[in-house]
């Protein structure tokens, strides 16, 4: 066999999204485009927001010399000290552009700490249901998955993740706003997480590191607010990108920032850079810095995720499905009537509508619809959805 086992494995454990942008791509073909209901990739259809063509256009224009070249690992410093400062706001606590790295988005930066924090065999805890990619991440770098669920509503489940911190335990994945429940955590939730966190590491005698994986901080309804992953714990760490908050995911651009006062962040830091350089990245791409220190205080139109939002939760509740409103992100999570998520997805696809089963995010019984497309698709499905609904 050409490739290696272990990838043979992973290739037939990721496949629920690619089997169904595979499937959508045969539907469409078959019935037209306008004909199929493709909610099963989180692909932001929002445009970005007018500042960002100003701004990218006038950089780009500039023939100086330098402007394409290498850069210091961790980015160029004043575009770090522009995001320093947003997140200092944001966390309640003062990041100086030095805690701070540019990366090749949020899944860059995610294997850049796994890469600095991982021994082989060190447990990194993620709580269901997560984005399907984070183990892969984990194992990329010798470390070892711990799956624990969330409770009814997705919210945090304290005695259960502490329950299955051990020796080996060096961090937990949080994910808020969530994909792909749209759940957001409270501040009194992770404080408590926090807490626990602290406790547990001194008991071990190991340094126990809080991750928060941000892209959807800036979709949210209903006047949610996402919570300071960095007042609820000293060894945290935030990352981020601008793939969901100005529609960049092409671009491949974001950022993680270590708590100030995180333990022994020189050395932390230092195997932070080294790794976003050994593991391929070099340096995240120079034009995009330029682009998005810029645009600090600037976000896609969300309203339009919101109206969205709210048209299928109205399809959804008509319908007979049991979920719990998403508060941010562009996702619901259904149950699976019948339990099956698979074969109720399966279901689905003779209504011509394409969902993502649960169990591909660790939530098998549930389903996954993603509402980053036009109105009129997610208008016209819904009398698609009762047909699949009155028949379990």
């Amino acid at each position: 066999m050409a490739i290696s086992h272990k990838m043979k494995g992973f290739s037939e454990k990721s496949s629920w999204i690619r089997k169904m942008f595979e499937e959508g791509a045969k539907m469409k073909a078959q019935h037209g485009v306008e004909n199929v209901f493709d909610f099963s990739l989180g692909n932001p259809d929002v445009p970005p927001p007018p500042q960002f063509y100003d701004v990218i256009s006038e950089i780009a224009a500039d023939k100086s010399p330098g402007l394409h070249a290498y850069m210091p690992n961790g980015g160029y410093p004043w575009v770090r000290q522009a995001l320093a400062a947003r997140m200092s706001a944001e966390q309640g606590v003062d990041i100086h552009h030095g805690d701070m790295l540019m990366t090749c988005g949020a899944a860059g930066a995610l294997n850049v700490v796994m890469k600095a924090l991982l021994n082989p065999g060190d447990e990194v805890i993620l709580l269901a249901p997560y984005f399907v990619e984070y183990g892969f991440y984990v194992d990329n770098h010798g470390g070892v998955s711990r799956t624990v669920n969330t409770d009814d509503e997705f919210n945090l489940d304290i005695a259960a993740i502490e329950a299955a911190i051990t020796s080996k335990t060096k961090a937990i994945i949080i994910n808020s706003p969530n994909n792909p429940t749209g759940q957001i955590y409270s501040q009194e939730s992770l404080n408590q997480l926090g807490e626990m966190l602290e406790i547990a590491g001194r008991k071990n005698e190991t340094t126990i590191y809080l991750i928060s994986d941000e892209p959807y901080r800036k979709i949210v309804y209903d006047n949610h607010e996402v919570a300071s992953l960095c007042q609820a714990s000293r060894n945290s760490i935030v990352l981020s990108s601008y793939s969901k908050d100005l529609s960049l995911p092409g671009e491949r651009i974001g950022y993680l920032a270590v708590h100030p006062e995180i333990e022994d962040k020189t050395a932390l830091l230092d195997a932070l850079t080294l790794a976003n350089r050994i593991l391929g990245f070099v340096n995240a791409p120079a034009l995009m810095q330029r682009v998005v220190a810029e645009l600090q205080d600037v976000t896609i139109d969300s309203s339009i995720y919101t109206r969205r939002r709210d048209l299928f939760c109205q399809i959804l509740e008509e319908a007979g499905f049991d979920f719990v409103p998403p508060k941010g992100a562009f996702y619901v999570f259904p149950k699976a009537p019948g339990g099956d998520d698979v074969a109720f997805c399966a279901r689905l696809q003779e209504e011509r509508i394409l969902a993502v089963p649960g169990r591909g995010f660790g939530a098998p019984g549930f389903f996954r619809l993603a509402f980053c497309v036009a109105d009129d698709t997610i208008a016209r499905s819904s009398d698609a959805f009762k047909r699949a609904r009155a028949t379990i």
